[in-house]
């Protein structure tokens, strides 16, 4: 019987801006966990608040008559939180591509893993 080592190999620690350069040109291999991207995307961009700012006013101007105003901003934010939910490892990714804090941030939360390529 063989003994496995069960210990798992320590990420190497990537610097942002090596990943910043390296990323277009193939260098890396980028594992997001889609569980996770939907809300730390949709916090990051403050998705939610900016749905609800749709929605409500749109709510409020179908209720006072002017459903061709309200429709609309309604329609507008729920396609909002659709589209960061369905677009969430995309965000992610050009995000951390672009801000130093994202690309911190979601590799020490498990979002998102950089391996060499």
């Amino acid at each position: 019987m063989s003994h496995h080592n069960d210990t798992q190999e320590t990420a190497e620690r990537i610097p942002f801006e090596e990943f910043r350069e390296g990323l277009p040109q193939g260098r890396f291999r980028v594992i997001v966990n889609p569980a996770l991207a939907v809300p730390f995307v949709s916090h990051r961009m403050h998705a939610t608040a900016l749905a609800l700012a749709l929605i409500g006013p749109g709510i409020a101007a179908a209720l006072a008559g002017h459903p061709w105003i309200g429709g609309p901003l309604v329609v507008a934010g729920i396609l909002v939180r659709w589209s960061v939910k369905k677009q969430a490892p995309r965000i992610l990714l050009h995000l951390a591509a672009r801000v130093p804090s994202v690309y911190e941030q979601a590799g020490e939360h498990g979002v998102m893993e950089v391996r060499r390529a």
